[in-house]
């Protein structure tokens, strides 16, 4: 069966996209909703864990409140839900990431690359953001992405080597 578009935004072609993808159809990008703050602590701390490789030693009742006192008033946050599951999310100024995670066991089925276009269509046209030096699933992700590598440092909390990324949108000169 062939599909004809003319022109449509890009929530409708992102939708068409999905429904050839068949496994993104049902997830949904969702403003952050205060009734799951739990839920979504547990699989930002499981999801960091995961690809950093660290155990966090903050108690999950300190990450909650850091997300209700310092995420939630300076980012926009949004989720990924799939089946009413919350399957990510992503916290991020129009400037910045400050976060983005995915479930463990939900990686590599476009969840991050929808929360990620999120970010970038409401972003000024350049986003940054800094991602563990360790974590390679997310350096390739972001790489992936679009996203270069402009600077490399360390983080004195977690006493791990970091990298900022940044990425700019591509203009077409007319």
């Amino acid at each position: 069966r062939r599909e004809t578009v003319a022109w449509i935004g890009r929530t409708q072609l992102s939708d068409v996209i999905a429904k050839k993808m068949g496994h993104l159809s049902a997830v949904k990008i969702v403003d952050f909703d205060s009734a799951r703050t739990d839920e979504l602590v547990r699989l930002w701390r499981e999801s960091f864990e995961f690809g950093v490789g660290v155990v966090d030693p903050h108690s999950i009742s300190d990450q909650r409140d850091y997300f209700v006192n310092t995420v939630v008033p300076n980012n926009a946050v949004r989720m990924a839900v799939l089946d009413d599951q919350l399957v990510g999310f992503i916290a991020a100024t129009k400037e910045s990431i400050a976060h983005l995670y995915v479930r463990v066991g939900h990686h590599h089925r476009g969840i991050g690359t929808q929360l990620l276009a999120w970010a970038q269509a409401q972003s000024i046209g350049k986003l940054w953001l800094h991602a563990f030096a360790r974590n390679a699933t997310a350096r390739a992700f972001y790489e992936k992405h679009g996203f270069v590598i402009v600077a490399r440092g360390f983080e004195p909390t977690w006493q791990l080597d970091d990298i900022k990324y940044e990425w700019a949108a591509q203009h077409a000169s007319v």
